[in-house]
């Protein structure tokens, strides 16, 4: 499980020091490349819960070997690519087959929780938040490694035998049960329709502009069709009902969104300011976010069996808040060990938001669509990584330079505000039934 859950994140992180070397081997500018992180925040954002409603449905061994399998043709495709359209193309299915683990990991935790009347393992979900959740800030380290290494074909490359040992693991380990009563029925057109909703929004947000204003109105008529289509179905891909009663979910939802746009905003905006702004190489900037790595699994690791959530979610949303007041005193001659320093600190509420909100989902998600709910948490994630994305070409448009980081700065510390004040106000209970 922990192993398949590192393919997701540690793909979508480990280009953000890939970028401008790709960039160069295709003579691609900034604008085209963005579409190799766009497309697999689609993938992933369309693909986790459509994955995890199957899971339910089929339950997760079958999915999880589909998924890891089609992760590792993805990667080859990938290594192989003659042109910068077929490497977005193999980053798009590299999306949907990394979308299986997370769900299936979830779901397995819940019913075998269910089985064994263990309660929540918390030990086990922090180790689970390592991979899915903390393993994403390894990303650039080992993508500015593997680039070293190698060239920016190695980050491709390395999802090959990562799959493979996914696949001996899972075929090997995996309960093969199935849910209760079989496999229940699938509402395709659901999925259809919440998937064309969906996507025409994160159409929208990869190149926010006026001309577009019509795929905001398709998103929102398949919006409408997919609301009226769920509430007169009997077994609906997403039961909008128990969902809209589920208020504490839905804020940790929302929590995951607004935590991840810093997140990831951060992550690339900084990474591509090392390189361009502060001249460093590829793996030079990857090895400088080491530190954000170490600091961000190390809370994970000391906090990850204990149960209360609020104060880590509070700790994080002011940590955010600092790092990123932290981008503006930030010049093309800033020391070396103030960015060690900025890393390590940007690294802790990485670390505590993650684990919070993945312990939260777990407490207050319905058991019999845990595999959907999960799904969904990481749709929350990858639309905040989208806005993320956005506002990197918007500041960024003349270039990673300093100037461009210092007003880039500004909403996220305004984003960061929102979620503290969203922590404080709403947050979610800390007696989390067994955690710990």
């Amino acid at each position: 499980m922990v192993l398949g859950s590192v393919l997701n994140p540690v793909n979508s992180s480990m280009l953000a020091v890939a970028l401008v070397p790709i960039g160069h081997a295709f003579g691609a500018p900034p604008s085209q490349t963005a579409w190799l992180v766009s497309g697999l925040y689609l993938a992933t954002a369309v693909g986790q819960p459509v994955i995890g409603r199957l899971v339910d449905a089929f339950g997760p061994r079958r999915l999880y070997l589909l998924g890891t399998a089609l992760a590792g043709l993805a990667g080859l495709l990938g290594a192989l690519a003659p042109n910068l359209w077929v490497l977005v193309a193999s980053r798009v299915v590299l999306g949907f087959g990394t979308s299986a683990a997370f769900p299936a990991s979830m779901s397995l935790l819940r019913s075998e929780s269910e089985r064994t009347g263990r309660g929540n393992p918390g030990g086990v979900l922090a180790a689970l938040s390592v991979s899915n959740q903390v393993v994403a800030v390894v990303g650039p380290a080992l993508g500015g490694l593997l680039i070293g290494a190698g060239g920016w074909q190695l980050i491709f490359g390395v999802n090959v035998p990562l799959s493979l040992m996914c696949l001996v693991l899972g075929a090997l380990r995996l309960p093969r049960a199935t849910p209760a009563g079989g496999a229940a029925p699938i509402d395709v057109p659901g999925m259809l329709w919440f998937a064309g909703s969906l996507t025409a929004f994160m159409f929208f947000l990869m190149r926010p502009a006026v001309a577009s204003w019509y795929l905001p109105v398709l998103g929102l008529a398949a919006g409408a069709v997919f609301v009226r289509r769920e509430l007169g179905t009997a077994r609906p891909f997403m039961d909008l009902r128990v969902l809209g009663g589920n208020i504490p979910l839905l804020a940790t939802y929302l929590r995951q969104c607004l935590a991840y746009t810093t997140s990831y905003a951060f992550f690339y905006g900084y990474s591509q300011w090392l390189q361009e702004g502060r001249g460093l190489s590829a793996s030079q900037a990857g090895l400088l976010l080491v530190p954000l790595s170490a600091t961000a699994i190390g809370v994970t690791v000391l906090t990850g069996r204990r149960g209360r959530i609020r104060g880590r979610l509070v700790a994080g949303a002011l940590l955010q808040c600092l790092g990123c007041a932290a981008l503006l005193p930030l010049h093309d001659d800033s020391p070396l060990w103030l960015l060690v320093v900025l890393s390590a600190v940007v690294g802790l509420p990485h670390g505590l938001i993650g684990l919070a909100n993945q312990n939260a989902l777990y407490a207050q998600a319905d058991p019999a669509r845990m595999g959907s709910s999960a799904g969904l948490l990481r749709t929350f994630m990858y639309v905040g990584a989208l806005f993320a994305t956005a506002a990197n070409a918007v500041f960024f448009r003349d270039g990673a330079t300093s100037s461009g980081l210092h007003a880039m700065a500004w909403p996220l510390i305004g984003v960061a505000a929102v979620f503290l004040v969203l922590c404080t106000v709403l947050p979610p209970r800390d007696d989390v039934d067994g955690l710990g």
